[in-house]
């Protein structure tokens, strides 16, 4: 009895949600936003204020002119985890991004972990967006209103609250909240409109470093090195300002670089929540994710470009690096053409962190795993009002009150692992058999199979089939066999990637210095990987192509999943005990109240002791057993 009652518990855990779709589950949301719609919701929310500020920081410290050569490699990193949520987003057009593409994949509590960091990435990023447009707002009143609140608030606060409650950043979030509010169409119209204001400022920007830049910025010598760092008695120090050159940091430079330029990218998956709101989501959501992916780029190449040309890249100011490089080549009223820019940046990447949160809010509550109330529809604007609300409100809430420079890592975690579960939804989606995704076929699945065991009727002989079988399959369509196979292979890389990624990043000199330990544990990390690669490769994949495929599989999700883990293992020990506390929170409401409310309890499985029941269920002696 023990035993069934786990099994039957441990099978709650791992239900997914099927593809069909539900008796009486059309949406209630409203198929109003076209192509542009997602392109300019994408757009705003990636291309925040970092491109303003990011750029100077990773120049001056980090790689120098090299910056453009940073921003591509990030590029292409983010492109590895667009694609994937392109073809999710065009395989499952429904509201809930990663949480329910995990959902269909990987199972309920997978699921749910990730739609609860999702949660706490954007109510995070919400929060600190608007007190970033409230301080770029305040420097541009001679900071007058900071100055005015310290004075009205009491300094005496703790240490994780602000030192002032940024009244501004809560209005303003509230503000945003009643424009969700009134509808899908509405929201998208305001983000269009600064999205394309910033795209403007960001042109201007480009073009005049194009035109006031010199060449000779990006072929710095010792010689200008000396220049510019000679004091008043002749004395020089070189310092931490590289060895000049196109690449005055090194190779290292440009990975360090690039690990920091790759959050630059990240709010893209903002527009697979918009399944149920799209015209077209199997054609748009596609297409907008890679458009809108292409633009950031380009921007951020321009803007980097343009910045190391119009100044030496030792003498940028990380704090205000534009205005500075415009002030350096005679153009200072330029700087206030930068400050509306910035405004405007920060205004659509605020819309686009509101944008998505309480969609996927919606998503969880309408499936039972969140509190039911959330998932109520207003009858005329057709939004998830209940949703956006709440989290309207708690995200001003942090916003008023608290510090949270310490609480952007933690947003990190929750995005990377989003990215990462999206990868390893479609390695393992693209190999398993198409039945195997409707409810009959489900319930018959999860029951056990009696099958011939090779290994006990042939030992030897057994098991060189089976490895053999592995690497060369009968079958050229999956089958329920060959898709545990790339389930179980997948798992297996999952560890081997993240046992690489915790090795290259807590020793990562000690790797490439020769270190006879670490470079043979890393080396052998992966060769495993690699093999087990290929076993997947070699797995029949479903004959019924997507409306849009992921290319290189599996090699191309494999590297999302590196690129994201070895992202997250730089993450502080204080960032993961913080990660832990919310995961705690969150398992008390799941296992509180989800587990029980989950829609899929009511096609849960029989235990193994009613088979009978589960498959003849028009039997009439069924119902009095």
């Amino acid at each position: 009895m023990l035993c069934q009652d786990v099994l039957r518990f441990g099978q709650k855990l791992v239900r997914r949600q099927l593809l069909e779709p539900r008796e009486g589950s059309e949406s209630l949301l409203a198929r109003c936003l076209n192509t542009l719609d997602l392109v300019a919701l994408g757009v705003g929310s990636t291309l925040g204020a970092g491109v303003y500020i990011l750029a100077g920081e990773v120049a001056k410290d980090k790689a120098g002119p090299a910056i453009v050569i940073c921003f591509l490699v990030a590029a292409l990193s983010s492109v590895l985890s667009g694609l994937c949520y392109a073809e999710f987003g065009a395989r499952v057009p429904r509201s809930g991004s990663a949480y329910l593409y995990s959902y269909v994949t990987v199972g309920e509590l997978c699921a749910f972990i990730t739609g609860w960091n999702l949660i706490l990435s954007y109510v995070i990023g919400t929060a600190s967006v608007a007190r970033a447009w409230s301080s770029a707002f305040d420097s541009l009143t001679g900071n007058h209103i900071s100055q005015g609140l310290q004075g009205t608030f009491s300094r005496h606060v703790p240490y994780f609250l602000a030192k002032y409650p940024d009244v501004f950043a809560f209005a303003l979030v509230l503000l945003l909240t009643g424009v969700l509010v009134l509808g899908a169409r509405e929201s998208a119209l305001v983000t269009k409109v600064f999205t394309g204001l910033n795209l403007l400022v960001l042109g201007f920007i480009i073009l005049s470093g194009f035109t006031k830049g010199d060449l000779h910025n990006w072929q710095l010598t010792e010689q200008d090195h000396k220049l510019a760092t000679s004091g008043s008695n002749g004395t020089y120090s070189l310092g931490p300002l590289g060895s000049g050159g196109f690449v005055p940091f090194g190779f290292d430079g440009i990975l360090r670089g690039a690990a920091t330029c790759f959050y630059a990218f990240v709010g893209f998956d903002a527009i697979a929540t918009t399944g149920e709101e799209a015209r077209n989501p199997q054609r748009s959501i596609p297409l907008s994710i890679v458009v809108s992916l292409f633009i950031c780029f380009l921007a951020y190449f321009g803007v980097s470009a343009s910045l190391t040309l119009m100044m030496p890249y030792y003498q940028i100011d990380p704090e205000s690096p534009l205005p500075q490089a415009f002030l350096h080549v005679g153009w200072a009223p330029a700087s206030y053409v930068v400050a509306v820019g910035t405004l405007c940046a920060l205004t659509s990447s605020l819309l686009g962190a509101m944008f998505p949160m309480p969609r996927v809010i919606y998503a969880m509550a309408e499936d039972g795993l969140l509190f039911r109330g959330l998932a109520r529809i207003h009858t005329r604007t057709h939004t998830p009002i209940v949703a956006t609300l709440a989290s309207g409100t708690l995200a001003g809430v942090m916003a008023l009150l608290f510090e949270l420079s310490d609480l952007v890592d933690l947003m990190s975690i929750g995005t990377l692992l989003a990215y990462s579960l999206v990868a390893f939804s479609v390695l393992v989606l693209r190999y398993q058999p198409d039945h195997s995704l409707s409810r009959n076929e489900n319930k018959i699945e999860m029951e056990p199979v009696v099958e011939e065991n090779p290994l006990e009727s042939v030992p030897k002989a057994g098991i060189l089939k089976t490895l053999k079988s592995l690497c060369d399959p009968i079958n050229t369509s999956p089958t329920l066999k060959s898709g545990r196979i790339v389930y179980g292979c997948a798992l297996l890389l999952v560890l081997l990637l993240t046992a690489l990624s915790l090795v290259l990043a807590q020793w990562p000199r000690r790797v490439f210095s020769g270190d006879p330990v670490c470079t043979t544990v890393a080396v052998l990390l992966l060769v495993l990987s690699a093999g087990v690669t290929v076993t997947i490769w070699r797995q029949p994949q479903s004959p019924t192509p997507p409306p849009f495929k992921v290319p290189a599989l599996p090699v191309l999700p494999l590297l999302s999943i590196l690129v994201n883990v070895y992202l997250m293992m730089q993450m502080t020990t204080g960032t993961w005990a913080q990660f832990g506390i919310w995961m705690a929170i969150g398992f008390t409401i799941y296992f509180g109240y989800g587990i029980r409310h989950s829609l899929e309890n009511n096609t849960d499985p029989q235990p193994p002791a009613s088979n009978s029941q589960t498959l003849d269920k028009n039997t009439p002696g069924d119902e009095l057993a």
